[in-house]
Order: structure tokens, then C-alpha cells, then sequence
């Protein structure tokens, strides 16, 4: 017999008279895995999934990690956990996600609390907050960040909400989340949908971290032709300082594996179309929505989708067999300062990359109403999530010293760095374009650093063309208003407002 569990004769977990704190439903990995990290912190779980089986296995495997109440029913799961109750739902995004809420309902008093911590579209999340208030009961929407380890030993929680609701969860959440100084990496960031779309904008920021490193990968092997044994050494090098990634990490980690049926490197074994969830998808979409320009991600996004257009490629590649480029057998770019030079460029993209994140961040918190601490969104990202880097500190501090910071570009320890970094940004693009090597968001995230810094920009000659073309006026630097010229006749010009 384990802690919190009974086996009837059959060997099926029985419903004990113990209470939970808290209920999980959807035991796939991450669900498990989430389960098990409640128990381990000493708190009661109630566990149930539409498939007996893997409940059962949970409790048999897992049961002496702490308090586990099996049920094998909705019904008795509901009624294992005190009230008010408090259930998290894991299952998969969506319509499976509606069925499960839809099931529960039924089952529940007014003032008891759903929580769904699967990749909610922030919209569902919205629509779920409206619907489940108007009887009476809390929806929190809750990103979980870290993957199924992250899940198991501390994941990033982001956490949105009643204050109500929160006050509930916040002794599990913070429990189980990472701790960095002493400090949980779980918070409650606002009302309804607040803690989904901050997830959203974390993972689309993932997109463009993980680009970004392939790109880096692709320019050391292609340019200089080193092995990816040779590169895991350059992005073990790289993780160091400030520039401390678990990507960075984890890719050194990679690169370095040889596969063992073949004894060739492991990524080269790999399939080279990658694959998505949606989840940077919606950014992007949301940023086009918002009028937030987060060029890196958007490219890191379509560059997955472009690496999935197999056929595509290969008509490509065969009719433009004839253009090979520049010979790589010709090694006249210095080894140790083109290496130098990626690491900055990359750094200086990553700075970027983040930098668009926040701005959507505060332009989703505007929209919505959330009232987003931008510091702390940096502080419960510095562990467990996938993002998670040592640089995450600078974002904190640079929001603690400007609250309205109007770009993190701007804050004085990420102006430096981009100084620093600029002329090697440009060095590694310019490389790139000459030997045909794709560096999508190496190259947006320096046009829109150029872009930034311009004084004028083209924009004024496609605000004359719409004028032209279809009397959508335009504005004038020498003086107030709105005007249209007549173009297709005296071409003079009216104020219309």
C-alpha cells in the first residue's frame, strides 16, 4: 500500500476518504509528470484520465512520491478534492479541451476553480473565463513552460486569473514551480487570458531563439566547415557570462551526439523539416493584429513552414543546380573571427528577438487590460522555461529602473551590447547573402534595427502611392492635417482634415 492510495482485488485504484488539495485530469506526460511534482511538494493530488489505465499506472509506479487519490471516474474525482476545488486540466488545446470543461461543469459548485495549463490560444482562454464566470465558477488560464522535465522538477508558471482564484492556487503553483534565488518562477500576471498570452509570446520568442542558433549552426558549418562535433565546442564556449542560455546548452548537447547505428553525427541523421505546434503561429498573427512589428519571430515562423515545402525545395534545387555558389573548398574568411563575429550577431538578433516579445507583451497588456509587470515576466522566465538565460536579469533590471521603457533596444546594458555587437551583425548577414547560405532572422532582425534608426524611411513614398492610387490621404512634416492631392487631375492638394 502507498501514501494516499487504496488497491481493490482487482488491483484498480479505489477512491480513499482522503481529500486532495488539487485535481489533475489528462495524464500524458506532461500531466503526469505535473501530478507527480504536486505530490513530491507534499501536497494531496486527486489523478484521473479518460483512460483507466493510465491513472493506475501512475499510482502504482509513482506512489511513494507523495499523497496520490486515484479516481476512475469524473464523478468520484470531483468529489475526492476539497472544496473549494481547484482542477487542472491537461489535455490537448482546443475542441479536447471544451469537451473536458463541458464535463466537468456539471459536476461543480459555484466558487470552485478550473485550470487549464495546456497551450490555450489566448482567445479560448477569453472565451472560456466569460463563459464558466457567468455560473459562477473561476477559469485561470496557465502557461507552463519547460517542457516534460520542466513539468516533473520546475517548471516556468504563468498564471492568469482572479486574484480569488490565485490566492487558491498560489501554494501549489509556487511550490512546484523552479526556484531562482530563492525566488518561485510562477506568478499571477492579470485577469482572464493574461497568463496564456504571455505563454503564447514566450513560445514565439522560443521560435526565434532556436532559428537564430540554426542559423549560427548553418554559417560555422557552411562557411567554415566545421564538423558538428567542432561546433558543439564553439556553443559551449558561447554559454558562458551573460550569454548563458539552456538553448544554447541544449544545442551544444546535440550537436555533440554521434548516432549510433550510423557513427555519423546526429543531426545529420535528422529530418530537416521542422515541425510546429501553432503556438508561434498565433504570435505572429497577434502581432499582426496589435501593429507590433516582431520581424524575427515572423521569420523564424515561415522558416519552419518553408523547411516543410519538401517538394518546393527540391524543384528548386534541381532547377537552380547550376548556381552553386561560392566554392567551399575556398577558406578565406578567418576562422576565429568569423566564429566571433556569429557569436555577436547572434547575440545582437537574440536582443532583438526579445526585445519585439516585450513590446507585444505590452501592447497585448494595453489591449486587454492587464496591467502586465514587464520585470516580472522577466523574473518567472529566469528558470524551468525553455528561454530561460542568464541575460533574462538584464530585461528585469532594465524594466525595475524604466517601467515605460519604450524599447528594451534602448536601455543602456542592451544598447551597449548592440554597439558592440553592430559591425559583426552586418559582417555576418553580408557573408551570408555572398555564399548563399539562408539567415532569415539573422538578416529581419538587423533590418529592423536599421530601421529603427533611420530618420526617414521609405514609408513616405508608399503613403504618396495609396494617396495616388486610391485617395487614402496622407500627412505632411511641415505642417498639421490630413491632405489628398487630386492626382488625376490638377494634382493640387485638399486638407481633408
Amino acid at each position: 500500500m502507498r501514501a494516499g492510495i487504496r488497491l481493490d482485488a482487482a488491483g484498480v485504484v479505489a477512491l480513499m476518504d482522503t481529500r486532495a488539495t488539487i485535481g489533475v485530469t489528462g495524464l500524458a506526460t506532461m500531466g503526469r509528470n505535473l501530478a507527480r511534482n504536486i505530490a513530491r511538494h507534499g501536497h494531496t493530488v486527486a489523478v484521473h484520465n479518460r483512460t483507466t489505465s493510465r491513472m493506475t499506472s501512475l499510482v502504482e509506479q509513482f506512489g511513494d512520491e507523495g499523497a496520490f487519490v486515484g479516481a476512475e471516474t469524473l464523478e468520484a474525482f470531483v468529489a475526492a478534492i476539497e472544496k473549494p476545488r481547484a482542477i487542472i486540466v491537461m489535455v490537448k488545446a482546443g475542441e479536447p479541451t471544451d469537451a473536458v470543461i463541458d464535463e466537468l461543469v456539471p459536476l461543480l459548485d459555484e466558487g470552485d476553480i478550473v485550470v487549464d495549463a495546456g497551450n490555450a490560444h489566448f482567445a479560448d482562454t477569453l472565451r472560456r473565463e466569460k463563459a464558466l464566470s457567468d455560473k459562477g465558477i473561476y477559469f485561470v488560464g496557465m502557461g507552463v513552460s519547460g517542457g516534460e522535465e520542466g513539468a516533473l522538477n520546475g517548471p516556468s508558471i504563468m498564471v492568469g486569473g482572479s486574484d480569488h482564484a490565485y490566492e487558491r492556487l498560489a501554494p501549489v503553483v509556487e511550490s512546484i514551480a523552479a526556484q531562482v534565488e530563492g525566488t518561485p518562477c510562477a506568478a499571477h500576471l492579470g485577469p482572464d487570458a493574461a497568463g496564456h498570452f504571455v505563454k503564447m509570446v514566450h513560445n514565439g520568442i522560443e521560435y526565434a531563439d532556436m532559428q537564430l542558433i540554426a542559423e549560427s549552426f548553418d554559417l560555422l558549418r557552411s562557411v567554415l566547415g566545421l564538423e558538428p562535433a567542432e561546433i558543439a565546442e564553439v556553443f559551449r564556449e558561447w554559454n558562458g557570462g551573460d550569454r548563458e542560455s539552456f538553448l544554447i546548452e541544449m544545442t551544444a548537447d546535440v550537436l555533440a551526439h554521434t548516432d549510433a547505428p550510423t557513427g555519423t553525427p546526429f543531426v545529420d541523421v535528422v529530418g530537416d523539416a521542422a515541425e510546429q505546434k501553432g503556438t508561434g503561429r498565433w504570435t505572429v498573427q497577434n502581432a499582426l493584429d496589435l501593429g507590433v512589428p516582431v520581424t524575427g519571430i515572423a521569420e523564424a515562423t515561415f522558416a519552419r513552414s518553408l523547411s516543410g515545402h519538401t517538394s518546393q525545395r527540391e524543384a528548386v534545387r534541381e532547377t537552380f543546380a547550376d548556381l552553386t555558389g561560392h566554392d567551399p573548398a575556398e577558406r578565406d574568411v578567418d576562422r576565429d573571427g568569423f566564429v566571433d563575429d556569429v557569436r555577436a550577431a547572434l547575440y545582437a538578433s537574440k536582443i532583438v528577438a526579445y526585445a519585439q516579445g516585450f513590446d507585444q507583451l505590452a501592447a497585448g497588456s494595453r489591449e486587454h487590460g492587464w496591467d502586465l509587470d514587464l520585470g516580472e515576466v522577466a523574473t518567472i522566465w529566469r528558470g524551468g522555461c525553455i528561454i530561460r538565460a542568464r541575460f533574462l536579469d538584464r530585461i528585469r533590471e532594465a524594466y525595475a529602473e524604466e517601467p515605460q521603457l519604450e524599447t528594451l533596444l534602448t536601455a543602456p546594458w542592451f544598447a551597449d551590447a548592440i554597439r558592440d555587437g553592430v559591425a559583426a551583425w552586418r559582417r555576418v548577414v553580408a557573408v551570408a547573402a555572398e555564399r548563399g547560405v539562408p539567415t532569415p532572422a539573422f538578416a529581419s532582425s538587423l533590418a529592423y534595427f536599421d530601421a529603427l534608426r533611420r530618420d526617414r524611411l521609405p514609408a513616405a513614398l508608399i503613403q504618396a502611392l495609396r494617396d495616388n492610387f486610391g485617395a487614402h490621404t496622407y500627412t505632411r512634416v511641415d505642417r498639421e492635417g490630413t491632405f489628398h492631392t487630386n492626382w488625376a487631375g490638377d494634382r493640387a492638394e485638399a486638407q481633408i482634415g
